[in-house]
């Protein structure tokens, strides 16, 4: 894949777990200095509709077309809702970043979803997101990948990783979910 610096990327995030309707925040990023855009949608709290409301957003969106990789903030949104990433790539076309801050207690997951509906399901989905990558730097960081190679998701997460060991599209999409939902951001993205 060939990474220009202004790569457009989409970054969703979730707004605090308030409501039973969670607000999701798309931010249309170049690179990882500038905020072209801004998607926002609704997914159910501890829900199985993130995928599909996921897609829908991006297919529907005027960006789609300028889309060149989503970032996501993990596999699991509004608590215990995954998206999964393997169909977000087939029906949308576009390679998708899973990231995390610190790697996931597979196990702790796998039993809190025993006290959800579709338990099974979700725990599918959540494995299909892959293998589970450490981006080697001063506080690392982790992701799941689909559509594009390993390289160039660590060139992306690096490139975009302009204010912290966080890419700036996801803080930012974090901090509009936050602030729309709260009334202000918390700034703790």
């Amino acid at each position: 894949m060939h990474i220009k610096s202004q790569i457009r990327i989409l970054a969703i995030d979730d707004s605090p777990l308030i409501h039973e309707d969670v607000t999701i925040i798309g931010a249309f990023f170049r690179g990882g200095e500038q905020l072209d855009g801004v998607l926002c949608g609704k997914i159910t709290k501890d829900g199985i509709d993130a995928t599909d409301i996921f897609i829908s957003l991006i297919n529907d969106s005027k960006y789609h077309t300028q889309i060149r990789v989503i970032l996501l903030d993990g596999v699991t949104y509004a608590g215990f809702n995954p998206v999964d990433i393997t169909n977000l790539f087939k029906e949308t076309g576009v390679p998708v970043i899973s990231f995390m801050r610190s790697c996931p207690d597979l196990e702790k997951i796998k039993l809190a979803l025993t006290n959800l509906p579709d338990s099974e399901k979700r725990w599918d989905i959540i494995q299909r997101a892959g293998k589970i990558y450490k981006i080697k730097q001063d506080n690392p960081v982790f992701m799941q990948l689909c559509g594009l190679d390993k390289e160039s998701a660590v060139k992306i997460i690096r490139m975009t990783s302009t204010h912290s060991n966080i890419p700036e599209p996801l803080r930012v999409a974090h901090l509009i979910a936050t602030g729309v939902v709260l009334g202000e951001s918390t700034g703790k993205a």
